[in-house]
């Protein structure tokens, strides 16, 4: 008799020890599956916001190419008794007040936060005396910016980050807009190599 129950019981061992352990290997698996999901979504956003910051970095360099564009034109000797802004920013290609030419930007870049070749001029006496980007975006940079920049500080909006010369040449309206005549086309403008910054000359 005793034997018999030592045999209904390995035998019951036997039957449910496999499907035991395909369980498990079931919930493994799931389980796997699961953790490799929540990698990928923190692997994506860590990508997304690690190419967000290099956009603000390559829009930071391309602001200062403007701004010392407008500051070359603005100061450049022989071009007049009085010195003025450019009119538009083609000029800045070409300064028509030379007979030859004189550059004072090598090209007109599209806006990094938007990927448009779209800029908001901003104007004193119909000159243009900066520019700033269209992206209603908030920025992820917020502090740390260069002396040049400090105006830029925990703004609401990439179109609050304005690049004028001089740089402190006012101080923006609360609203980010009293100050720009809206989108403005940039004919011609050529875009960035992707993944890299253009170099100076």
């Amino acid at each position: 008799m005793a034997c018999h129950s030592g045999s209904s019981d390995m035998a019951r061992r036997t039957s449910f020890g496999p499907h035991r352990s395909a369980g498990f290997a079931y919930l493994w698996t799931l389980m796997l599956v699961a953790f490799m999901g929540v990698g990928l979504v923190i692997g994506s956003e860590l990508y997304a916001t690690s190419a967000r910051r290099e956009r603000e970095r390559e829009l930071l360099f391309i602001g200062h190419e403007f701004r010392n564009a407008i500051a070359s034109y603005y100061t450049a000797p022989g071009a007049g008794p009085v010195n003025q802004y450019p009119l538009t920013l083609e000029d800045l290609l070409k300064d028509p007040r030379f007979p030859g030419t004189r550059r004072h930007l090598r090209r007109l870049y599209f806006d990094p936060s938007t990927g448009k070749a779209e800029w908001g001029l901003i104007r004193q006496q119909g000159r243009i005396v900066g520019v700033h980007p269209l992206s209603e975006k908030q920025p992820l940079k917020q502090d740390n910016f260069d002396e040049n920049d400090a105006a830029l500080r925990k703004k609401p909006r990439y179109a609050d980050w304005l690049f004028t010369y001089p740089a402190d040449l006012f101080t923006p309206q609360p609203d980010g807009k009293t100050l720009s005549t809206g989108a403005q086309p940039v004919p011609g403008a050529a875009p960035p190599a992707s993944g890299t910054l253009p170099m100076r000359n």
